[in-house]
Parts: C-alpha cells; structure tokens; sequence
C-alpha cells in the first residue's frame, strides 16, 4: 500500500474520528462506532476512498 494520507489530514482524521466517537458516547449510539474509520485511515496513511480520484495529501520526495 502506498502512503496516500498526509500529516495534516491524519491529524484531522484523528481528532474527527474521537469526535464522533464521544458523540456515540453521550448520544448512547452505535453510530459512534463510525469513528473508527477515521481513526484507522489516520492510523495506517492509507485511504481507500483516495484511489479512484489519484488523491494523495502526501508530500512526495522530488527525483532529480
């Protein structure tokens, strides 16, 4: 797998996913249980939705 999830947006990714999750907390919902997809795409660089479109927030090293 390629690394395709920058530090910026695994930083956003992150705090997103622990948002959602309190919020399943104190809504007493499974629906917080959602953050966990976020917090793993942070986790590994990596994110599936990222592939069809050729995105990639990761800065890549220039070859001279």
């Amino acid at each position: 797998m390629k690394k395709n999830v920058g530090s910026a947006d695994r930083i956003i990714r992150f705090i997103i996913g622990l948002a959602i999750i309190v919020w399943g907390i104190i809504a007493q919902s499974w629906w917080g249980l959602i953050g966990i997809v976020p917090i793993l795409t942070a986790s590994i660089n990596w994110c599936p939705l990222y592939l069809p479109f050729g995105i990639s927030t990761c800065k890549t090293k220039e070859q001279k």
